[in-house]
Formats: C-alpha cells, structure tokens, sequence
C-alpha cells in the first residue's frame, strides 16, 4: 500500500475527492499528504484533511514561485501554521524560487525575498517539530540544503528533487530524502536519480494534478499514479513491486510520523 507523498488537493480539479480517493484505493495507494501554497490553498487543505481524515494529512506552507504572495500574506501563513500544526504532518510546500526567476525583472531581489521566508518557515518547522516538504530545484538545492542544516532541521524532502549528483549525494548523506514523480517512468534523469539513490532515501509523489507525458499523456494526474511510480522504482531497483511499496511507504510514515498500515 501506497502513500502519495506530494499532491495539491486544494486544486478545483479534485472536486470529485471521493472518486479520487477510490481510484487511489484501486491502485493500492492508502494516503494522500496535501500540501498548500499560501492562506486560501492552505485553508482548502485544512477543509478537505478534516472530511477525509484516514486517508489524507494535511501540510500548509507558501510556495516560492508563487510571486504574488504578500508579506501580509506570509504572516497570515505563520499564524494558520500556529494555529493548526497539531493537525499537521509536515511544513510545505516552502522553499525557495527557481523557475519564476528566469522572467523576473529583479531576480536578485526576488531570490533574497525567497531566502528571507524559507528561513522563516524553517523557523517554524523547528519550533513545532515539523518536517519540511521542499521546492529547491536545480541550483536552489544547494542553498537549500544549507538553510535545513542552518535551521537544524532533521527531517525533510527534497520533491520532485533535480540537481546534480554531488548535490543529491550530499542531501542524502544529510540524512534528507528526495522525491521522484511520474516522470520517472519515462525520462531518463531522474531514472538515474533513482538508480543512484538508496532506496531508503526515497519517496515518490504525483505533484496532482501536474500533468505528465509518456504513457501519462491525456490523462488527468491523481494520486493513484503512486503506485506506477513505485512500480517503475522497483524495475530500476531490480526488487520485488511490493517489497519496493512497503519500503517507500514505510519511509513516508517515518518522515511523517504516520501509523504504518
């Protein structure tokens, strides 16, 4: 059985939660952990974690490419984040910016306001106890991952995690965890991710409803697809398919403090 890591269950497209978690079900995936970018997706997650207790956790957090968001905004982040984080199993999605920097006017600034709030929220991940779902990709790893250690933060994964081997490998010996997606089944960087990773540095995620190409293309992205994920892993691993699922839901239930099912 199966846990979707990463998912935005806060989007318009998962109006219909009982028929996505019951073509999770299907396909073996157990747990959803959802994530929020800033106060309304946050409060979205809060509102669908407490229908659908047993099956998704929710996590709030302020995206980093999400430029819109206002100082007024991220206090407001801070205050749901005390409010709540009994309920919660992790911090995120937080991190820093990356892919918005390439069109910024100032990407300077933008990556000094990015450093500033991450810190931020790492502040409050290590006041409550809470691990951290990162967006730090390519070069913002690096950095990143200087931040946790600042912070003393233990517990983290890097999602949906691209950055170059010596990067990856210092995450990992951290003692961090990094996250592949469907596209693991058809791209060959991260399928060498994978190769080059123990497994039990590993998680694997939909990023739903991001949509995804290969054998994916066309469809609508849910957290069923967990378990092709998982299947691919175990391919890449040479491993047995269930050995691989309990073992990466095992790690998902570490890092998030879950009961193991």
């Amino acid at each position: 059985m199966m846990i979707d890591s990463h998912c935005h269950l806060h989007e318009a497209v998962f109006r219909d939660l009982r028929g996505t978690l019951t073509r999770a079900i299907d396909h073996d995936v157990w747990g959803i952990i959802a994530v929020g970018c800033d106060p309304g997706t946050n409060a979205k997650t809060l509102e669908v974690a407490g229908h659908h207790g047993k099956a998704i956790w929710p996590c709030l957090g302020c995206h980093p490419e999400w430029t819109g968001v206002t100082d007024a905004q991220v206090e407001e982040v801070e205050h749901q984040v005390g409010e709540h984080h009994s309920r919660l199993v992790a911090l995120g999605e937080v991190g820093l910016p990356w892919y918005c920097l390439q069109a910024a006017p100032d990407p300077a600034t933008l990556m000094v306001r990015g450093r500033q709030r991450l810190d931020r929220m790492l502040g409050l991940a290590a006041r409550y106890d809470l691990p951290v779902i990162l967006h730090a990709p390519h070069g913002a790893a690096v950095e990143a991952l200087g931040l946790l250690r600042k912070r003393g933060i233990e517990r983290a994964v890097f999602h949906w995690h691209k950055a170059p081997a010596e990067v990856t490998r210092q995450i990992v010996e951290a003692g961090y965890l990094v996250s592949v997606t469907p596209e693991v089944v058809y791209r060959e960087r991260d399928r060498e991710l994978v190769e080059g990773v123990p497994l039990e540095s590993l998680l694997v995620e939909t990023d739903s409803p991001w949509p995804y190409k290969g054998e994916f293309e066309g469809l609508p992205t849910e957290p069923w697809m967990a378990a092709r994920v998982a299947e691919e892993v175990a391919k890449l691993k040479q491993l047995p398919v269930d050995e691989v699922m309990f073992r990466l839901s095992a790690n998902a239930c570490q890092l998030f403090d879950l009961p193991y099912a």
